[in-house]
């Protein structure tokens, strides 16, 4: 149970072994990818292919792909615009279409999820880490084009993970380095940050920000707050899918707790999948901590149960279906509807 909840990256090319191992075994849900780890999209394809087949329960291979600066695969993967440029388009169909391409070329190398759509409100102009990956100012907007993208994702193969619950868009610090507060009282948050994140709970799967929202948890940062998680996320809005914690090793989080401990207060505060994306050693450490912490409480052992049964049901959900050869790969990621969008999109953002 304790690895059927957490997700975990590597420092080199390939997957170290204890890593492989984990997968085979069942006993780690997936890996998140990043540049590092791909040398080309035949390569992925046969790592992805290779660490799939040997699986005892399908495993979960995510990707941060939104466009824009934050995209971990390149050419001949479609390159897409940052999502302000979709927003200002106002193109929904455009903006789905962009989310089936890429879902499709993500499917095709065996990624079963993406890390998209931002539904953050960019509504702070010194926010140093939302900015453009944000579709829009207006929640409304917002909420539209990463529906539609989530749902050209998941037409084309991939799941889609909307970010960052309950917004992160009007925060001036980096969650990565620093831990945000956010003082906006109720009816700021439910018409602004919430709006987009109420209407997409048919996702699939949720990701949490690591930042503090005074108004339902003046101490704890949303991720590791169950009255975010379970209060305002599964009760207020009645969201079913998966919560996916961010990266537990960003600083806004590893200051103050270590990965172990954030792990077990992730988990009990509501989350169901975690993300420890370059330190193999706090995963696995993450991994002990919640088993010891599930033998020693029953409660917290009913609750880790619970995500790892949500976990494996996504899972199964889209197990990696990577194409069956090197040039079945290149003709799909050099069609020419590929092109012909990245055209597109290209002139796009020279207008915007």
């Amino acid at each position: 149970m304790a690895g059927a909840v957490l997700v975990g990256g590597y420092p080199a090319l390939e997957p170290e072994p204890r890593i492989a191992r984990a997968l085979a075994e069942g006993t780690l849900a997936g890996v998140t990818l990043f540049r590092r780890n791909v040398e080309s999209p035949e390569q992925l394809r046969r790592t992805l292919l290779e660490l799939g087949s040997k699986c005892t329960a399908p495993p979960l291979f995510a990707i941060d792909q939104e466009g824009g600066r934050v995209a971990r695969l390149h050419a001949p993967f479609l390159k897409l615009p940052p999502m302000r440029v979709l927003g200002e388009r106002g193109d929904l169909a455009l903006t789905r279409e962009a989310g089936q391409v890429l879902g499709e070329q993500l499917a095709a190398v065996g990624v079963t999820m993406d890390f998209a759509p931002v539904l953050d409100v960019d509504t702070n102009p010194d926010n140093p880490v939302i900015g453009d990956r944000s579709f829009s100012r207006d929640p409304a907007e917002v909420a539209r084009h990463g529906l539609a993208f989530a749902e050209g994702l998941m037409t084309g193969g991939c799941l889609a993970c909307g970010k960052h619950f309950p917004g992160h868009g009007d925060t001036d610090q980096d969650s990565h380095l620093a831990l945000p507060h956010l003082a906006h009282d109720l009816e700021r948050l439910a018409r602004v940050e919430l709006a987009p994140f109420r209407a997409a709970t048919s996702l699939p799967a949720l990701m949490t920000a690591h930042v503090v929202f005074s108004a339902f948890d003046a101490e704890r940062p949303a991720t590791l707050s169950s009255r975010v998680l379970r209060g305002l996320l599964r009760e207020e809005l009645g969201f079913e899918g998966l919560i996916i914690s961010d990266d537990l090793e960003m600083k806004a989080v590893s200051r103050r707790w270590s990965i172990p401990e954030s792990a077990c207060l992730a988990i009990e505060a509501g989350a169901d999948l975690l993300l420890v994306c370059s330190d193999v050693d706090a995963l696995f450490a993450a991994r002990e901590a919640l088993a010891a912490r599930a033998s020693a409480e029953r409660a917290f052992a009913e609750r880790l149960r619970d995500a790892a049964a949500r976990s494996l049901e996504l899972r199964r959900s889209r197990p990696p279906t990577p194409l069956g050869s090197a040039q079945e790969l290149e003709k799909l990621l050099c069609s020419e509807r590929a092109r012909r969008l990245e055209r597109t999109l290209s002139a796009t953002e020279d207008a915007t």
